[in-house]
């Protein structure tokens, strides 16, 4: 955390000075400050019509009761893209407006959620009616064409997956390979059969 914080509040401005620097000698001074005014003006108004189709995106995604993890990335993304470029520097305002482009967002969102699963900190369960414990018959909870759960093979016919533990009552009462003297069904305090 010392190293990102180190980053962002000592080698940026620096590198946002050199650039400064080197536009002014090129282009003059008055020209450098209006390209900044100008990009933050621009980004800023990319920003707000982007923000509000996230937005709305996200609203559409939460009344057909899907979480809206999409929309609340981008939104992420748009917010962090709306202070770079309202900071004044060439290198945050291109850092800024790349993160104003839908497909990039959505390769560095799938670059998060790959690294996420990968370190353990995130599992991911598909399913369009998984909250609701029940599927949809003979739907594929990857959407059409895509992979099923059993290794690449379809199973037609197949249920919602139950997680759960088991305990095998008959080695822990030691009587794997003995017959009990009393019914199957109080063995496992079962209700008897009729």
């Amino acid at each position: 955390m010392g190293f990102i914080l180190f980053g962002i509040f000592v080698v940026v401005p620096i590198i946002e000075i050199a650039v400064f620097i080197q536009a002014g000698e090129l282009i003059g001074l008055w020209p450098t400050i209006a390209i900044v005014i100008l990009t933050a003006i621009l980004g800023t108004s990319l920003m707000r019509v982007q923000g509000l189709q996230t937005l709305a995106r996200a609203q559409q995604e939460l009344d057909r009761g899907e979480m809206p993890i999409g929309p609340l990335f981008d939104g992420v993304c748009i917010l962090i893209a709306g202070i770079l470029l309202l900071t004044p520097g060439f290198v945050t305002d291109t850092i800024g407006f790349l993160l104003l482009i839908p497909p990039l967002r959505r390769a560095i969102g799938a670059g998060v959620i790959l690294k996420l699963m990968k370190s353990g900190k995130m599992r991911m369960s598909f399913g369009a009616n998984a909250r609701q414990g029940r599927r949809q018959p003979g739907g594929n909870p990857f959407g059409s064409g895509g992979p099923s759960s059993s290794g690449g093979q379809h199973r037609s016919g197949s249920g919602p997956i139950i997680d759960g533990d088991y305990e095998d009552l008959d080695q822990r009462n030691g009587n794997s390979n003995e017959k009990s003297s009393e019914p199957d069904d109080q063995n496992r305090n079962l209700p008897p059969r009729d």
